[in-house]
């Protein structure tokens, strides 16, 4: 490493990068005081900004995954993709291994117990349902949390489940998403009841997004000539086109696929609500949606469920309305009463906009991020 160059870190994503996954690349990209090293094992899309370094699967992994298939213990990863890793973390002069997702991590004990730099194991939603809750994979959660100097969650609730999982309390951080640089907006309302909703992700059962069409249905009795939109893509696409069929929403529902960011802003830009009702589904829960988080920062008033980290970004009545999971006669009523009420629309969006900005903002999410990573470092070192 040169003189005054940043130090350097390892940051692991097993697939760079799935869409919904915009998150971590903004993590990777925003970076000022350490030198970001991205390594992955499988390549997907066009991304830009920093480029990757592919460690090869071994021929072994589908043994391997046979072998979880039999035994319920995780399987792991092989010698060589071990030692390919830690030459790129060698040759780089990293200081410092992130590895993001819980369950990816499960599968490289081989390398975390032998890292010769701090790890830290980032915990994002989904890692800490199915697999990672049966007996098979328990003793394996207790030596990543062993070998783990930090392990960071997206949000408070996240950080309770890890918790429950097994990890050391002192261990656990809760690290923000990193989001857009400088967005903010001011709440919109149609003039003649053209009302524009807006929800965006993957289509997951935890999503809601089958609550929402049905919530939506009970807001178009009122409100006719009313449009939503559903940006995403995934497992439940047939699921959902079949529903706006049955409810006869044919005309007033929009699903234009996965968005870039640019795209995503230009439906930001038309949102005059935002609709985000997630749901528990066999205990996969989400941290504080990125989605959600931009509309607000925007102003776009949402209306969530509480559920999982929303409670921590939506405040109710001030930043937001919460209703119950699976209600969609809750979350039509909030999405009438904000329609009737043009001071609450209001109110509610500015106050989404200044939650935002003192609790979420991109400054504050990339302060936070390079704070951990200074710390593990430090507290690596002191353990030693």
């Amino acid at each position: 490493m040169s003189s005054g160059e940043p130090p350097g870190v390892a940051l692991f994503c097993a697939t760079y990068l799935e869409p919904e996954m915009l998150h971590v690349f903004r993590h990777v990209n925003s970076l000022r005081a350490f030198r970001p090293l991205v390594l992955t094992q499988r390549l997907k899309g066009q991304w830009g900004g920093m480029a990757p370094v592919v460690v090869s699967k071994s021929p072994w992994r589908e043994l391997g995954r046979f072998i979880e298939k039999a035994s319920g213990r995780p399987w792991q990863m092989t010698s060589s993709e071990r030692s390919a890793i830690l030459h790129e973390i060698t040759e780089s002069r990293c200081r410092l291994l992130h590895v993001f997702f819980g369950n990816a991590a499960i599968h490289m004990m081989p390398l975390l117990e032998n890292c010769p730099v701090p790890v830290v194991v980032s915990f994002h939603g989904s890692d800490v349902a199915g697999s990672m809750c049966t007996p098979g994979y328990k003793g394996h959660l207790r030596r990543m949390f062993a070998a783990a100097t930090l392990v960071p969650c997206r949000s408070q609730h996240l950080a309770d489940q890890v918790l429950a999982l097994g990890c050391p309390q002192e261990k656990i951080r809760v690290m923000r998403a990193v989001l857009p640089q400088s967005i903010s907006g001011n709440p919109r309302r149609p003039t003649d009841g053209g009302w524009v909703i807006l929800q965006a992700g993957r289509m997951v059962p935890k999503k809601g997004m089958l609550t929402a069409l049905r919530a939506f249905a009970l807001f178009c009795e009122k409100y006719p000539i009313a449009t939503f939109t559903i940006a995403g893509d995934g497992p439940m696409r047939k699921e959902i086109e079949a529903l706006i069929g049955e409810l006869g929403l044919s005309g007033s529902v929009s699903l234009p696929g996965f968005l870039d960011q640019n795209q995503l802003a230009g439906e930001f830009e038309k949102a005059h609500m935002y609709l985000h009702p997630s749901e528990t589904v066999d205990a996969d829960t989400e941290g504080v949606p990125n989605a959600l988080l931009e509309a607000m920062a925007l102003g776009i008033p949402p209306v969530a469920t509480s559920h999982g980290g929303i409670c921590e970004a939506v405040i109710d009545g001030e930043s937001g309305i919460l209703c119950p999971e699976r209600d969609p006669a809750a979350l039509g009523s909030a999405l009438l009463r904000l329609a009737a009420d043009s001071s609450l629309h209001e109110s509610i969006g500015l106050g989404a906009s200044r939650r935002v900005a003192s609790v979420f903002s991109a400054e504050a999410g990339i302060a936070g991020v390079e704070a951990l990573y200074s710390e593990a470092i430090g507290n690596f070192a002191a353990a030693r």
